[in-house]
């Protein structure tokens, strides 16, 4: 993994590296787990189960994580999500969940290249 193939996929890694006062060892760390956060499933979850508050609760911590590590690819479909689940609104979320999905795997990949 390198901060070049971060940086190809989308990852903002000079405004990343800011939040984590230019310790690139502390973003490194905190961007691994980010594969590996459970709140991805619990989402899904939720919303097939029409539990639209619980499921905001997920998608918010999940944009908290990876909007504070500037990782674009999974920020912007997930903060969607967040404001309609936000406002309780029962819609099609698949096109979102996708996005969702290709930029987990996206930034799987890049951090294993």
């Amino acid at each position: 993994m390198s901060m070049e193939k971060l940086q190809e996929y989308g990852v903002d890694t000079e405004q990343a590296l800011k939040r984590c006062v230019n310790n690139e060892a502390l973003f490194l760390k905190l961007i691994n787990k980010v594969p590996q956060m459970t709140e991805f499933e619990d989402l899904k979850e939720s919303i097939n189960n029409k539990n639209f508050e619980v499921a905001f609760g997920y998608a918010h911590a999940i944009k908290g994580n990876v909007s504070n590590l500037e990782i674009t690819p999974i920020k912007e479909p997930v903060a969607e999500m967040t404001e309609l689940l936000r406002a309780n609104q029962d819609v099609d979320y698949t096109p979102y969940i996708e996005k969702m999905d290709e930029g987990l795997e996206g930034l799987k990949k890049a951090l294993a290249d």
